[in-house]
């Protein structure tokens, strides 16, 4: 999107998540992440499960408390922020989880879990009811499902709720956590059209998290490809999908499953030798060197930087 001249809604600056797990040992599943995300864009995290992107997003809207570095919302650090400015910030940025099963609480009804967040920034309890039956219609549902509890519905029943409660306080910003991962293809298809639609009118500001590379072509403006906590690769989507650089980008893009027969028999997979690496003190060197046909003696000692070889197009790899 032509829009670098702007200030980005969303800054991710050099941010580290570590965990600890033992006295001498931290498991960084974070580790030095940068990137901007502008007004009225998508952009996809993607990787395969343990990269850090889903814990990414948990640290950009404080379910997490960053080791080092800074989220920037609108100008403003959000480590920061006074306690108005954090009620701000939560009416102003939410999340779909991955697991509808797991986000509902099974003890409240949807019109409690929908209308819990107008409640605590202010909504007079008379106007809860109606508002909550509008959201329910936003997202495909209706007034006669308030008084059910979330056990009673199906997997894309629940996501919608899951959708409208981040819905309910008018947010500019949604992380979407791998919002279709648990539900069918069918569904995943009704689901993806329907926030490219709130999007559309509502003007929203999406980090869409996936592993699902051709959901990401659909829905995406910008690609980041995370590795074990680092991002290896990012570009605007169709220059990605049509020029990737990095290794494990092409391996990642040559998994997606061909439509046309033809075109499967002519397309070849590139597989990905070993297992991922331990996330735990990792050597300070390309942390896809072991698993990469390409590695040269330098990819084992430097940890290459994230450098732009076209104009949004950056890549981390010594062979670039």
């Amino acid at each position: 999107m032509e829009n670098k001249e702007k200030q980005p809604l969303v800054q991710v600056k050099n941010l580290c998540k570590y965990f600890k797990v033992g006295r001498h040992a931290d498991l960084k599943a974070v580790d030095g992440v940068t990137f901007d995300i502008y007004k009225g864009e998508t952009v996809s995290l993607v990787g395969e499960s343990g990269c850090g992107k889903s814990t990414t997003g948990r640290c950009m809207i404080r379910l997490y408390e960053p080791t080092s570095g800074q989220v920037i919302y609108n100008g403003k650090d959000i480590a920061k922020l006074t306690k108005a400015e954090q009620k701000e910030f939560c009416q102003q940025v939410q999340m779909i989880f991955q697991n509808p099963y797991a986000s509902l609480n099974p003890r409240m009804t949807v019109k409690e879990i929908v209308g819990e967040a107008l409640k605590q920034h202010g909504m007079p309890a008379k106007e809860v009811d109606q508002k909550v039956e509008q959201l329910l219609e936003t997202v495909g549902l209706n007034k006669d499902h308030m008084s059910r509890f979330s056990h009673e519905f199906s997997g894309g029943q629940r996501q919608r709720i899951g959708i409208a409660r981040a819905l309910s306080v008018d947010p500019e910003f949604i992380i979407c956590d791998e919002p279709i991962s648990a539900l069918d293809v069918s569904i995943q298809a009704q689901v993806i059209n329907m926030l490219k639609e709130l999007q559309e009118k509502r003007g929203l500001t999406y980090l869409f998290i996936a592993h699902d590379l051709s959901v990401v072509k659909y829905i995406s403006d910008r690609v980041i490809v995370m590795y074990l906590g680092t991002m290896v690769e990012t570009a605007e989507t169709e220059e990605l999908y049509s020029n990737p650089q990095h290794p494990y980008t092409k391996a990642l893009l040559s998994a997606i499953p061909e439509a046309d027969p033809d075109k499967a028999k002519a397309s070849k997979r590139i597989p990905i030798k070993g297992e991922i690496p331990s996330p735990i003190n990792p050597k300070n060197c390309c942390r896809f060197a072991e698993r990469c046909e390409y590695a040269t003696e330098k990819c084992f000692q430097e940890m290459p930087e994230l450098h732009e070889i076209a104009p949004g197009h950056k890549v981390a790899c010594h062979l670039t």
